[in-house]
């Protein structure tokens, strides 16, 4: 018997005893009980309360208003293939699928900007599944300023509403604020394992 089957024996013995789990209730709530206008007021509540900047806009100033997040860019802004967004003189750089940008040049990079595919008003989290306009993980992760556009349709109350609206079969990357963490004193740190600064243009 290998080292392996003799844990997983004693992993089956030791549990051969054990009590039924009882049934897990699955009874979210799953329907929307404020109307539009709270929902989207409660979304840029709580990602504000996770300090990240909301910025809203109508569907003709996205642009506009993205390009003024990047007015003291000191590098080039990363766009995702898909995204359909002209930042005018601003220096870019598309990740494609066949020209990736280098990890080094990730490193270098001011910002990146992307769409995202749900919004969540009672977490303040915006969920990317990497499509085209949102590009792959390593982009939205490596540069210092995340701005990601979120359209109100978009965004819904609670999480197992937006979890419906999801592939399980996509990668998913969950964002509530820009990247923190603390130290045994509970000193928050910003910009740990992904940008420092995240900003939300919510397209009303």
């Amino acid at each position: 018997m290998s080292a392996r089957e003799d844990i997983l024996a004693a992993v089956r013995a030791a549990t051969a005893s054990a009590p039924e789990v009882a049934p897990v209730d699955r009874g979210y709530r799953r329907t929307q009980d404020l109307d539009p206008q709270a929902v989207l007021d409660l979304f840029v509540e709580r990602v504000a309360d996770y300090r990240a900047e909301v910025v809203t806009c109508r569907a003709d100033e996205v642009a506009a208003t993205v390009r003024a997040q990047l007015t003291d860019a000191d590098g080039a802004v990363v766009l995702p293939p898909g995204l359909d967004l002209d930042l005018g003189g601003t220096a870019t750089v598309v990740d494609r699928p066949e020209q990736r940008v280098s990890a080094a040049d990730l490193d270098a990079a001011y910002a990146v900007v992307t769409a995202a595919r749900v919004g969540i008003a009672e977490t303040g989290t915006i969920v990317l599944d990497h499509a085209a306009d949102q590009g792959r993980r390593a982009i939205t992760l490596v540069p210092d300023r995340h701005v990601c556009v979120v359209r109100a349709d978009q965004v819904v109350e609670s999480v197992p509403e937006a979890v419906a609206t999801l592939d399980p079969t996509r990668p998913q990357t969950w964002i509530s604020g820009p990247s923190a963490t603390s130290d045994i004193e509970l000193d928050r740190v910003e910009g740990v394992h992904g940008p420092r600064t995240l900003v939300v243009v919510l397209v009303r």
